[in-house]
């Protein structure tokens, strides 16, 4: 956690920079602060710790949405979107479909804390479902969580990338294979039918 405690303070005065990608630049700068993302980080790896290693879902669930809430309202001007504002003032909170990043961003503690990558893509989904349930928010989760755990795990980061590409990537793999097949049959079945016509 401290990693992306770390990451988010270096990083905040670039968050919403989309242009240099330079490395120069000093650590510590005026501008670097706690963002939303810090605040969510220990707060989902507080409610992460509270809960029984096999814990049911539901559970974690229920202690991750509590604990969002509770330091979020201690921190109310970390930085948080419209929905998550929203959300977090809501008596009984309900996921809002977000396919945003901040799943991602808070999940480090479910890399480190499980003993199989099964159960750490389970408690990464459980943590994103409170807010980010649309699949790719819910995937940025997942794809984090198993990257941190594979690297603890003694995994190159070549390793990560490939994993993490065939397991997340799958889907959209399988989609793109079957619409270039269906693609494929229509072309051969027009070339046919011209045939004939001809």
């Amino acid at each position: 956690m401290y990693g992306a405690i770390l990451g988010d303070i270096i990083g905040s005065p670039f968050e919403f920079d989309r242009g240099d990608k330079t490395k120069n630049f000093d650590l510590f700068s005026e501008g670097c602060c706690f963002t939303d993302d810090s605040v969510m980080t220990i707060a989902v790896g507080e409610a992460l710790l509270a809960v029984e290693p096999e814990a049911a879902v539901k559970e974690i669930e229920d202690a991750v949405a509590s604990n969002m809430q509770d330091w979020g309202k201690r921190y109310p001007h970390a930085g948080y979107g419209g929905s998550f504002r929203h959300w977090l003032r809501e008596n009984n909170p309900k996921p809002y479909g977000s396919y945003g990043n901040g799943s991602a961003m808070r999940v480090s503690a479910a890399g480190w804390l499980y003993d199989s990558i099964e159960r750490t893509r389970e408690v990464a989904r459980a943590t994103a479902n409170v807010t980010h349930n649309h699949p790719e928010g819910i995937k940025g989760a997942e794809a984090t969580a198993s990257a941190i755990y594979m690297a603890r795990n003694g995994s190159s980061k070549e390793e990560i990338k490939i994993k993490n590409e065939l397991f997340f990537c799958h889907e959209k793999c399988i989609i793109i294979v079957t619409n270039l097949r269906s693609v494929l049959l229509w072309q051969v079945e027009f070339m046919q039918k011209s045939k004939r016509e001809y």
